[in-house]
């Protein structure tokens, strides 16, 4: 089976932070943000084939999960759910070390 993956334009502005907060921290080259861009996107890609396979995000939802993406010493955690008509729509992205996605 086979999903398709939108975002949230709230999940859209997350990747586009993250992106943004990379090029900060070296403004000289793009490198490490377009490899954090490019390994999210190809990470991403389970969700159109295997949503199921990432963790549950709460105990009483088995819809809402989320996927680890690792990144460097961390990595980037997205929060998604499973819905009907074989979609997974992607709500947020936050760097690991952000306790929530508010």
């Amino acid at each position: 089976m086979s999903y398709s993956v939108p975002f949230t334009e709230e999940a859209q502005s997350d990747l586009l932070r993250l992106y943004d907060y990379l090029l900060e921290q070296d403004p000289h080259t793009t490198r490490i943000a377009e490899q954090a861009l490019n390994g999210t996107t190809r990470s991403l890609e389970l969700l159109g084939q295997f949503p199921y396979s990432c963790r549950k995000a709460t105990p009483g939802n088995p819809y809402l999960r989320e996927l680890i993406i690792p990144f460097s010493s961390t990595g980037y955690v997205v929060l998604f759910e499973i819905e009907p008509d074989n979609f997974v729509t992607i709500s947020a992205v936050r760097h690991q070390w952000k306790s929530d996605y508010h």
